[in-house]
């Protein structure tokens, strides 16, 4: 069964992308269900009405999790989830393009429906030491985050997506 829940699913290793998850469940309210990447499975793919995919780059791609969540999930869903509204947020050393690219080719392969711009949240991270370093994001980036759940629930609430 499908309800109006936006499902936020995240991976972190530096606390970055958890925040963000976390900014934005807490914008969304009681319509969204927080799952690590590594808990979800496809049957809380098909009972969610849009999605919110959170996580890091590393080395100019998503995070293994989330590869991970996607390879596990892919074809149990493909053919039943077209037209479900999604949006990103990356957490990034540098840019970012890397992993929103190929979160956005799998969303176009499931046919998803992207309902806002990705968020991407530059680090600044370039050595090894800043890179494996716990993360603060700052207060800025999480109310942003914070808006976008907010956003994404009330237009599921809507019908709109």
């Amino acid at each position: 069964m499908v309800d109006a829940t936006l499902l936020i699913i995240w991976h972190s290793r530096t606390g970055a992308s958890e925040a963000l998850a976390q900014a934005a469940a807490a914008g969304a309210g009681d319509a969204a269900r927080l799952m690590a990447a590594a808990e979800v499975e496809p049957d809380d793919l098909l009972a969610a009405s849009g999605y919110l995919f959170v996580c890091p780059e590393n080395l100019a791609t998503m995070s293994g999790m989330m590869k991970e969540m996607f390879d596990r999930c892919y074809y149990p869903v493909l053919g039943k989830i077209e037209g479900r509204a999604f949006a990103t947020i990356i957490s990034a050393g540098s840019d970012g393009e890397g992993a929103q690219a190929q979160i956005d080719r799998i969303a176009q392969g499931w046919r998803l429906k992207r309902v806002a711009d990705p968020i991407i949240v530059n680090m600044d991270a370039q050595s090894p030491e800043d890179i494996l370093a716990p993360r603060e994001v700052p207060q800025a980036r999480l109310d942003e985050c914070e808006a976008l759940g907010e956003a994404l629930a009330e237009g599921l609430a809507m019908g709109v997506f």
